[in-house]
């Protein structure tokens, strides 16, 4: 992959996490969720390890999306 190529799919994936929503449970867990990306999502013991599997999660599906010919969503003018 090229430098302008790597730039965009970082900015893209940036975009993305800037979307992130997280909700602290009762219970103590942190569910994090990219309602841009569907499907994207993670629930763990801390927001930090939450928003670590969420941006993991949102490049696996990436990569699924990509491979498998379909279109990601534009976010915030970010496409790639």
């Amino acid at each position: 992959m090229n430098n302008r190529k790597s730039k965009e799919l970082i900015n893209y994936i940036d975009a993305a996490m800037s979307k992130a929503t997280i909700k602290h449970f009762e219970d103590g867990t942190f569910f994090g969720e990219i309602s841009e990306c569907p499907g994207v999502w993670s629930n763990e013991d801390t927001k930090e390890e939450c928003l670590k599997i969420l941006r993991e999660v949102l490049e696996e599906w990436i990569i699924l999306k990509l491979a498998d010919g379909d279109s990601l969503p534009v976010i915030d003018g970010k496409s790639i």
